[in-house]
C-alpha cells in the first residue's frame, strides 16, 4: 500500500516548482493576455480547443469568458471548438479527427478573433492542424504547451510553455493561466 503522506508531499513540492519556474514567463504571458483583451474590446471571440483534460480547460476558458469567474460583467464571446459532440462526431466521421477543430475554424471564425489551443504533448494532429486553419483564415492563435512544446512550438502566433515534462504538472499550470487569463479580463471588463 502506498503512504500517501510522502506522495503527497512531493507532488506538492512539484507542483511548487513548476509554478516557481512558470513565473520567469511573464513576458508571454502579458503577450496572451493583451491578444485576449484586445480581441474582446474589438468585437472578436475567442475559439478554444484542446483533447481530454486539455478539452477541460478549454471549455473552463471559454464558459467562464460567457459566464462569469468572479466578477460581474456583460458576457464575453468564446466558443469552445471540442464542446459540440454532434459536430465534432459528424466532422470525425466525415473529414476524420485530425479535422474536427479546422473544419470548425473554417466555418466558424471571423478576421477578429482568436484561436486559443490547449495542449500538454504540442503533438496532437488535430491541434497543429487547427494552427494551419487559422493562419488560411487570418485569425491569430495562441498556444498554451508543455513538455517541450512538441511540434506544435512556433506555429502559434503567441505560445507559453510549461516547463515541466509531467502531464498533470502542465494541466495544473495550465488551469492556473486560464484562471490567470481570466483575471485580466475581468479587471478590463468589470462592470
Amino acid at each position: 500500500m502506498c503512504r500517501m503522506e510522502p506522495l503527497l508531499s512531493r507532488l506538492v513540492a512539484d507542483a511548487c516548482a513548476t509554478f516557481q519556474a512558470l513565473a520567469a514567463q511573464q513576458a508571454a504571458f502579458d503577450k496572451i493576455a493583451a491578444a485576449v483583451v484586445g480581441t474582446l474590446r474589438s468585437g472578436g471571440k475567442l475559439l478554444t480547443c484542446g483533447n481530454g483534460g486539455s478539452a477541460a480547460d478549454a471549455s473552463h476558458l471559454a464558459e467562464e469568458l460567457v459566464g462569469r469567474y468572479n466578477r460581474n460583467r456583460r458576457s464575453l464571446p468564446a466558443v469552445c471548438l471540442n464542446a459540440d459532440a454532434a459536430a465534432l462526431t459528424c466532422i470525425a466521421n466525415d473529414f476524420g479527427y485530425d479535422e474536427v477543430f479546422a473544419r470548425q475554424i473554417e466555418g466558424l471564425a471571423a478576421s477578429n478573433d482568436l484561436l486559443v489551443c490547449f495542449t500538454t504533448s504540442g503533438n496532437s494532429p488535430n491541434i497543429l492542424r487547427a494552427f494551419v486553419a487559422a493562419k488560411k483564415r487570418g485569425i491569430k492563435s495562441v498556444a498554451l504547451l508543455g513538455k517541450d512544446g512538441g511540434k506544435a512550438k512556433g506555429k502559434a502566433d503567441l505560445e507559453l510553455i510549461v516547463p515541466s515534462r509531467d502531464t498533470a504538472r502542465v494541466q495544473e499550470a495550465h488551469t492556473f493561466l486560464l484562471h490567470a487569463l481570466l483575471e485580466v479580463v475581468e479587471c478590463e471588463f468589470a462592470s
